[in-house]
């Protein structure tokens, strides 16, 4: 039986603790033996977790990378404004790299990712996890079929949700591009990498609208104040802090969101947080900046076109879609599921799907376990074609986001530029 892979973790937050779950439901596979974290707590919890060798425990990804390669592969977790250096330096030194999305904020930048990973001749992926889920799979092997014909239209939906909005996007980590990334990188880059892989054939062109509608200084209600838990109207407010972070406590929630917030979970620690962290700010005076709804319409080669439209005002819920073709329809608004609709015999079908993976990595509809497994597979087996979101997939799609931000500053219709080869 084949050693197990081992990996090192840049970034033991949510995200990369995720990912590593794998080597604790599989040793077989997979082990870690190193990790990098700035976060005392966070770290040593990691480290204890999975038996890292204090050695190998480091509060800086730098320090880590300034070792010898110790590990076959690298998970790089870090934030989004943080991930081309950490990816570069492990891919100069040959570790095999798992890259959270997005995989940078910049055009530049992503280029300069994808130089490093093919003159380093590494197996690489990106955590564009939606590919990765069983209804995914589904789709690609309806389409392949023939059921619906040719694909000519998709629209998408993504309901951010009002309480998910109000914790990452105004007060949380990605609330602002200055420290992150626009909200349509951050957050739905999963959406437009999503869309070009069931259109399948290259975005040629898009326009997008999007704005801060709601969350603003101007709309702070009278009365108010800037903390929640000081505020005189904050029973009466959907986005109140201490009713939402309070209640998840409450049900004894242990996990995402209230792990964000303060990782170590007590009612003083939340109530602390609350008092003094970002996570308790008002949502109209707290210094976010990234859109809260936006639309983007996408012209694909052959006629083909898509729309996608996020918003922060909905119940919290699974991503909707319809895909038009020739000779059929999928309406799909789970991750069990979906409805095909045939034209000629005018009869609708009920397909179900499931995975089973463990609990641990069942979030995104198992895409979290599906792109882990994947990349472990393909770094065990040598082969980047068992990867479903490598270098090139993944700068084509991210390409297609900076036209649509460049579409939305300044008001045009923007080309996708196809020249995928990074710059010499």
């Amino acid at each position: 039986m084949p050693e197990p892979i081992t990996i090192i973790v840049a970034g033991a937050g949510s995200r990369g603790a995720t990912y590593a779950e794998y080597a604790r439901a599989f040793p077989e596979k997979c082990r870690v033996v190193g990790v990098a974290e700035p976060r005392e707590v966070l770290r040593e919890r990691f480290a204890a977790d999975h038996n890292v060798p204090r050695e190998n425990v480091f509060s800086d990804w730098r320090d880590m990378a300034a070792r010898d390669r110790f590990a076959d592969a690298a998970i790089v977790a870090t934030q989004d404004a943080m991930h081309e250096e950490p990816a570069i330096a492990f891919a100069n030194l040959k570790y095999d790299v798992l890259l959270e999305k997005p995989m940078a904020t910049t055009e530049q930048s992503c280029r300069n990712i994808v130089r490093a990973v093919r003159d380093n001749g590494i197996i690489f992926s990106v955590c564009h996890v939606l590919r990765y889920v069983a209804a995914t799979r589904k789709i690609k092997e309806i389409i392949a079929d023939g059921a619906i014909g040719d694909v000519v239209t998709i629209q998408r939906m993504e309901p951010v949700g009002y309480w998910h909005y109000a914790h990452s996007y105004v007060r949380g980590n990605w609330r602002s591009e200055a420290i992150g990334s626009p909200m349509l990188l951050a957050k739905a880059c999963h959406d437009t990498d999503w869309i070009r892989y069931i259109m399948d054939a290259p975005c040629t062109r898009v326009s997008s609208f999007g704005a801060l509608r709601h969350f603003r200084r101007e709309n702070h209600p009278a009365g108010a104040s800037d903390r929640c838990l000081d505020c005189g109207v904050e029973q009466t407010c959907p986005y109140s802090a201490v009713r939402f972070y309070m209640a998840a406590f409450d049900r004894g929630d242990t996990d995402w969101p209230l792990s964000i917030i303060t990782p170590i979970i007590t009612r003083e620690n939340v109530l602390e947080a609350l008092r003094n962290g970002p996570y308790g700010r008002c949502v109209y005076t707290s210094d976010n900046d990234v859109v809260d709804n936006q639309v983007v319409i996408m012209e694909f080669e052959g006629g083909r076109h898509a729309s996608f439209e996020m918003g922060a005002f909905s119940k919290v819920g699974p991503r909707r879609t319809i895909i038009g073709g020739t000779r059929g329809e999928i309406i799909s608004e789970t991750a069990a599921g979906m409805t095909l609709y045939d034209y000629l015999n005018d009869q609708t079908r009920e397909i179900m799907v499931s995975d089973d993976v463990p609990i641990e990595m069942s979030g995104h509809g198992g895409g979290d376990y599906g792109v882990i497994d994947t990349f472990i597979q393909g770094v065990a087996t040598r082969d980047q074609s068992r990867i479903l979101t490598g270098p090139m997939e993944t700068l084509e799609t991210h390409l297609m986001v900076f036209a649509a931000e460049r579409s939305r500053h300044k008001g045009t219709v923007e080309p996708v530029l196809l020249d995928l080869q990074p710059p010499v």
